[in-house]
């Protein structure tokens, strides 16, 4: 594992990973499209709506009831402002021809996602009903047209998806945090991708189960070569890179 302490890149030896670390990790975002989402955001963390969370994962780590505000939903479930511009960049430059997302929740990772690509279909995969409507509310709010949510569980979902014969782009794996479940759809997304197929997976530090499945995905022989950020990993199939685990400050 190769340690890089400067988010900038130093010390990343691959020109490829430099290049990804320097330029998509730094790029400069539509200002508009940061204010669009945290306006989304504020509204949603000052509804006093509670809904009754079918949630199919391992569940929230702070909020233990199937009944849950709204507001704490979007406090404690949805991506901060910096990594959702990260998921924007990263979405601009490897999501083009699909982008495929586990867990919507209320749709600010999503947003993101799918606002700097208007042209690329996203994907976005729910177990609950309720939060997914309130997402889709959002979307329609946010102007953004190019998203498709899809309910139910990951399981049954994804061979749909695959059956559809997309290739995606861009993979965020959220919204279960259980080891075995993670590395079962690490696994299938795999089987489905081919070597231009980014494959991000949040909270990979949340609890010991999800450090144990970054752990082997990153030894994955599929896998060439990865990027741990502490809060998101990053993974790359792509040919020709010399096979690297960095770790960088972002």
């Amino acid at each position: 594992m190769l340690l890089s302490g400067h988010k900038r890149g130093h010390g990343i030896h691959s020109p490829f990973i430099f290049d990804v670390v320097s330029k998509v990790f730094r790029n400069k975002i539509d200002p508009r499209v940061v204010f669009t989402i945290e306006r989304i955001r504020k509204k949603l963390i000052a509804h006093q709506g509670v809904l009754e969370v079918n949630d199919l994962g391992a569940g929230s780590e702070r909020i233990k009831t199937r009944s849950r505000k709204v507001s704490d939903i979007v406090r404690y479930s949805s991506v901060p402002e910096k990594y959702g511009i990260l998921l924007a960049n990263m979405s601009e430059a490897f999501g083009g021809r699909m982008i495929l997302e586990f867990g919507t929740s209320l749709g600010i990772s999503t947003m993101y996602l799918a606002s700097t690509v208007p042209g690329v279909p996203v994907i976005t995969m729910e177990g609950c009903s309720l939060t997914a409507d309130l997402a889709t509310r959002s979307f329609k709010e946010a102007g953004l047209e190019n998203i498709r949510v899809m309910t139910g569980s990951f399981d049954d979902l994804l061979p749909q998806v695959e059956s559809e014969g997309n290739k995606p782009g861009l993979v965020f794996i959220d919204g279960d945090h259980r080891k075995d479940s993670v590395l079962r759809y690490f696994d299938k997304v795999a089987g489905m991708s081919d070597s231009k197929t980014v494959v991000i997976i949040d909270d990979i530090n949340l609890s010991r189960g999800m450090a144990e499945a970054w752990d082997e995905i990153r030894k994955d022989h599929r896998v060439t070569a990865t990027i741990d950020i502490f809060r998101m990993g990053i993974v790359f199939f792509r040919e020709g890179i010399n096979r690297y685990d960095y770790v960088v400050r972002y």
